[in-house]
């Protein structure tokens, strides 16, 4: 058997090699003629999936170890007897806590509480359930809005997204991309969209790239019409258009989800259901070596302090999206190095807050959170 890998997956190598001829290469260099004899291929989002790469092999199987799949083709791989599978969910809590630092961030700077802002999460999936949690924590008034879901559960948790438009303080999406159908997110926030619009809301895009028509919504920002954008996914990766990257508030390269603990949990996912499939008996194999920060302890005293003030101390201690806003800014030439060379980002889940004058109520947030708490 031979299975190629993406070269820049972590936590992989060793795990198949004993069961197959394993061939590890960059997303760029996975051609037709290096998968023309593979049975399987473990991938990311730039190795497009489709007749090119596909047509005449053997490919029997391909995972890839991202949330999203719109880099493989799902028509021409049931034609061709193709099986695949996504990782649903494995970077949900790294989106969480960018969103959350983002907030956090764009609060301080702005010099305006996110409690009592009323936020509308657009895609209540995976992470937009996560964002949705986060934000009740932190005493926002939260608005859903999710079609599919609306349809299979009923009406009661969800809104409209012109309810959305009408009453969000800021608008946040978490849905797919789909460029056709009932449910068509392709350029969901385009000038009709932006028109629509009773108050001057924040927008933050970390889902995909194509959901926000880039021109709109830099004349958006430019006519005053939002009060901020905040983007991580965008049209044309890597080539983006600098013109906005310049307007927005924070400007990411396109990883939000790029904790250790979402790139691990995608491997994991993807090994396992490589194995399921081939019969390989790892089934319930795990990811080794996953790195730390050099500091997970964050000693916090809330000694005349605002809860407010102590739940975005322990927030941005985890994750400062200023850094990566920063990078960006400086080099977006550098878009796909500066994802490629990432630095150790670990969930709140690693971190343990040292507490100190914190009352019960506070801890009990920072619980819900995530992280762990010592006195």
């Amino acid at each position: 058997m031979k299975i190629v890998i993406d070269n820049k997956i972590p936590y992989i190598k060793g795990a198949l090699e004993p069961f197959a001829e394993v061939v590890y290469l960059p997303g760029s260099d996975t051609t037709n003629e290096i998968v023309k004899d593979a049975d399987a291929i473990i991938t990311r989002t730039r190795t497009i999936c489709n007749s090119s790469l596909l047509a005449g092999s053997k490919v029997k199987y391909i995972a890839t170890a991202t949330i999203g799949f719109d880099h493989i083709d799902t028509d021409y791989c049931e034609r061709a007897g193709i099986k695949w599978t996504n990782a649903p969910g494995c970077n949900a809590e790294s989106v969480n806590q960018y969103i959350a630092s983002a907030l956090f961030s764009w609060s301080m700077r702005k010099r305006k509480d996110l409690e009592g802002l009323t936020i509308g999460v657009v895609g209540v999936g995976n992470v937009g359930s996560k964002v949705a949690r986060t934000c009740e924590i932190l005493g926002m008034n939260v608005l859903l809005n999710d079609p599919p879901r609306e349809r299979i559960e009923g009406p009661e948790k969800f809104v409209s997204l012109q309810t959305i438009q009408k009453e969000a303080d800021i608008i946040t999406f978490h849905v797919p991309l789909n460029m056709t159908g009932t449910d068509a997110t392709f350029h969901m926030v385009d000038e009709e969209f932006l028109q629509n619009l009773n108050k001057k809301p924040l927008i933050i895009n970390s889902c995909r790239g194509e959901v926000v028509d880039t021109e709109s919504i830099y004349n958006a920002i430019e006519a005053s019409d939002i009060a901020g954008f905040i983007v991580d996914c965008w049209e044309d990766e890597p080539e983006i258009n600098l013109d906005l990257l310049n307007q927005t508030d924070y400007g990411t390269p396109h990883i939000a989800g790029y904790s250790k603990d979402g790139k691990a949990n995608g491997t994991k996912m993807s090994i396992q259901a490589i194995s399921k499939f081939f019969n390989l008996g790892i089934n319930n194999w795990e990811p080794s070596g996953i790195e730390l920060p050099e500091n997970t302890v964050i000693e916090i005293d809330g000694n005349q302090r605002r809860e407010y003030s102590i739940l975005a101390e322990a927030i941005l201690s985890t994750y400062d999206i200023e850094n990566d806003d920063e990078a960006l800014k400086d080099t977006p030439h550098l878009f796909e190095q500066l994802r490629g060379d990432y630095p150790v980002r670990r969930e709140f889940h690693t971190f343990t807050i040292k507490a100190r004058n914190i009352e019960e109520k506070t801890l009990e947030k920072l619980k819900a959170l995530g992280f762990s708490i010592s006195t």
